[in-house]
């Protein structure tokens, strides 16, 4: 079936004023079929086209390179460490696919999980199937060490915990594991964290022949390794192997800034959650609260002066429903401009064709052309220019897979 839009339109990375956009849907997907003049009249692959109100324009869906879909998505409130070792698989499965759809309405049309197993697989080959409706999903198997960052989420006395390996040849082997089991990547720690439990940010994680070993059998596997490293040393561990992707980042030099840009390793910084981590918000504990206060202290003017040195910053939330929200997205795009001293359209940039590019998809999502996936947004407002007008409250229509999925096309 075919579709056409009229409206201003900003692509990913260029406004490209009044526009018809076009696309077809068939089966489970939808893709753009070409971009027209306004004036054009319709292609033998259009409709005649609705044209949008004043004040409305087409941006690409959002890109969210860093989430973890697993978290209690009801009504109330629910513990972040114990829900989800006291919940069932299948009871799991339906959380997460609630704030996948949470997401979606908040302009989100692509997640990245980062700490997936079977149940994010078996989310992601559902939306994929159009057994149920959401957004686009890839998805990381982590692989921690005992008693590394992924395995102090966990209880001492629990005894169902996560997989975890020691030493190279167990750590190629979890890597296969979770290849076999259908993940996009794989996800590893280079430092400790905020907020597992007894551990500090400065610890090591992995040695260099295990993180090499990781690094190597992913890559001949074709999958990309997103590294979560806060400190210096955990940054340089992830630099010297040339891992794809590094998570927060928050103790970034600008010595290393330099091996970054060159390397082409992209950064999600994920600062709201840490901000709200450090001021206590969400229920954390004062450990937590703490060590995220002594790295956000020295976060900013890092992050930044890492910026003007080139390092492609991009959109990862760390989202979990419980510290940040699924729908906070925006949000967060507005603190990297802030942060960063961005434009609005390099914020965006952020978030759409650069996040794109972050997980292999560059061509395909983030951007509005001939070729590319149908996921797009109506907004009130031209976002690209004026940044207060990315905001959840100014979505009119979020189109996912050339479906409207939330609000309504005007005059179409």
């Amino acid at each position: 079936m075919n579709h056409s839009l009229t409206a201003e339109l900003w692509d990913g990375t260029t406004a490209r004023g009044t526009v018809t956009l076009d696309w077809t849907v068939d089966g489970v997907d939808g893709t753009i079929s070409g971009l027209r003049p306004a004036d054009g009249g319709t292609t033998a692959s259009a409709l005649p086209a609705s044209a949008l109100p004043a004040g409305l324009s087409i941006i690409p869906g959002l890109i969210d390179t860093h989430v973890h879909l697993v978290g209690h998505a009801g009504h109330g409130t629910a513990d972040f460490l114990t829900w989800p070792l006291t919940t069932r698989p299948e009871e799991q499965t339906l959380h997460g696919l609630a704030n996948a759809r949470a997401a979606l309405r908040g302009g989100v049309t692509t997640l990245r999980d980062l700490s997936a197993d079977d149940i994010q697989f078996s989310l992601r080959r559902a939306l994929e199937q159009g057994v149920v409706e959401g957004p686009r999903l890839q998805a990381h198997g982590m692989v921690s060490m005992t008693a590394g960052h992924g395995d102090l989420f966990i209880p001492p006395a629990f005894p169902l915990r996560k997989p975890v390996a020691d030493g190279p040849d167990e750590c190629r082997k979890l890597v296969r594991h979770w290849a076999r089991a259908g993940a996009d990547g794989i996800k590893i720690a280079t430092s400790g964290g905020v907020l597992s439990v007894g551990d500090k940010s400065a610890w090591r994680n992995y040695t260099a022949p295990e993180i090499d070993a990781i690094v190597d059998e992913a890559h001949a596997l074709g999958l990309r390794v997103a590294a979560h490293a806060h400190t210096e040393a955990g940054i340089d561990a992830a630099i010297w192997h040339e891992v794809d992707s590094i998570e927060h980042g928050t103790l970034l030099s600008a010595s290393q800034a330099g091996r970054i840009v060159g390397l082409g390793i992209t950064v999600a910084p994920t600062l709201l959650i840490n901000d709200r981590i450090a001021a206590g918000r969400a229920g954390v504990s004062a450990e937590q609260a703490e060590k995220a206060a002594d790295l956000v202290a020295l976060r900013d003017s890092r992050m930044r002066e890492a910026a003007d040195l080139g390092v492609d910053f991009v959109l990862g939330t760390d989202a979990n429903g419980h510290h940040v929200d699924f729908g906070d997205q925006m949000e967060e795009v507005r603190l990297m401009a802030a942060t960063f001293g961005w434009s609005p359209a390099r914020a965006l940039e952020s978030a759409t064709s650069r996040a794109a590019q972050a997980i292999g998809e560059e061509g395909r999502l983030g951007t509005l052309a001939p070729g590319a996936a149908a996921d797009f947004l109506v907004m009130e407002g031209r976002p690209w220019q004026d940044l207060a007008e990315l905001d959840t409250s100014r979505i009119v229509a979020v189109v996912s897979r050339g479906r409207v999925v939330a609000g309504a096309l005007p005059g179409a």
